[in-house]
């Protein structure tokens, strides 16, 4: 399991790195499942880009792509489906797609294929995401989506200040700030820590927003080193950080954390980012790619994901859908004073987040914030 964590946590790390610097949201586990299908049915040069994408063999990577689902559908914050379409003159390999994979049925008649999708989208993300991410077409022979879902309780939520916009809190956990070493400079971080095992990390940083969310995966696996801020000096030691110390009758350090309230949502086109998805070849439609799938030969015409993510004072909830669409192919107190440490961190936009399922290190959603009412 652990080698499919790290390659799907690849794949997520290397989309958050394009980051342009727009408010966004990608959930990498929503994409790199169908990834994975698609790697074990294809032949050519597209089963080498997918596999590539992937970072597993493709002989291995379905069996992957189940595996992950499994993991995302036995963790209690998050809600995951796969959803499978094909027209009925299209003919499924058995075996290729996973057996809780639903199966319906597309009519040719876009409106109503249309119609019948984005109910599946709704009804598996709880209404978050409305519609499928992509377009149904008369040529459309097949379509594989997946719905993502993650939604947490703060252990310890939020004040908001007076302009209902603001969050704040106070705790003792000195530990959940790491200020890391990043190649490009320092990277702030802070971990926000849910119910049912999800993490949410805030992340800033003077660099590109790519480089900065590519550089919270790297201090997540240990490539790059962090000082946890109970060890940070006095001053300004990274973006938004500031250390001190005060008198107090209680020595207990307190770590002050501020930042607005976000949604974020984020519409993708995969197709645009071939060497980030491995879609290069599969797209050309003079061949069929995937004789896994089905002896009619298919490419791929479309993959979009839609994704929304939200930050309140009370927990947060992310969702995502990713369809891709195939065409025919061809302490105790103490008497005398004491100093106590003090660090606050602030996020002021722009900043980013990465939502972590805290058993596996498995990043299940990522995002930026640029601004402040972000949409």
């Amino acid at each position: 399991m652990q080698q499919t964590i790290t390659a799907a946590n690849a794949l997520a790390e290397r989309w958050a790195a394009t980051c342009s610097g727009a408010s966004t949201v990608m959930a990498g586990p929503g994409a790199w499942p169908l990834l994975a299908l698609l790697a074990s049915a294809a032949d050519g040069p597209g089963r080498t880009e997918l596999a590539t994408a992937v970072g597993l063999d493709a002989s291995s990577a379905g069996r992957a792509g189940s595996e992950l689902l499994a993991l995302l559908g036995d963790a209690p914050a998050v809600r995951s489906a796969l959803g499978l379409w094909t027209r009925l003159d299209v003919p499924v390999e058995p075996g290729w797609a996973p057996p809780a994979a639903a199966h319906g049925i597309l009519t040719g008649e876009p409106a109503k294929d249309k119609r019948d999708l984005d109910a599946w989208a709704a009804e598996h993300t709880g209404g978050l995401i409305r519609s499928m991410p992509i377009k149904m077409e008369p040529e459309t022979l097949l379509v594989l989506a997946s719905a993502l879902t993650v939604r947490t309780q703060w252990f310890e939520p939020f004040d908001i200040a007076h302009d209902d916009t603001t969050l704040y809190r106070t705790t003792r956990r000195l530990e959940d700030a790491r200020v890391a070493d990043a190649p490009d400079g320092p990277v702030t971080l802070v971990r926000v820590a849910g119910t049912d095992d999800i993490d949410v990390h805030l992340v800033r940083g003077d660099q590109p927003p790519g480089r900065v969310l590519a550089a919270a995966f790297g201090t997540f696996d240990g490539r790059h080193a962090a000082t946890t801020a109970d060890d940070l000096p006095e001053g300004s030691p990274a973006p938004g950080v500031r250390v001190w110390f005060e008198e107090a009758t209680w020595p207990t350090p307190q770590l002050y954390l501020k930042l607005p309230a976000f949604e974020v949502t984020g519409a993708h086109d995969l197709l645009a980012l071939p060497d980030v998805f491995g879609l290069a070849s599969v797209q050309d439609t003079s061949r069929g790619h995937f004789p896994g799938i089905s002896t009619t030969p298919l490419a791929i015409g479309q993959a979009r994901q839609n994704a929304l993510a939200r930050f309140d004072a009370e927990g947060f909830e992310a969702a995502a859908v990713t369809a891709v669409g195939a065409l025919a192919g061809s302490a105790a107190p103490l008497g005398d004073p004491h100093l106590a440490k003090r660090v606050s961190v602030t996020f002021d936009p722009p900043f980013g987040f990465l939502a972590v399922h805290r058993p596996t290190g498995l990043v299940l959603a990522t995002g930026w914030v640029a601004e402040t009412g972000a949409s």
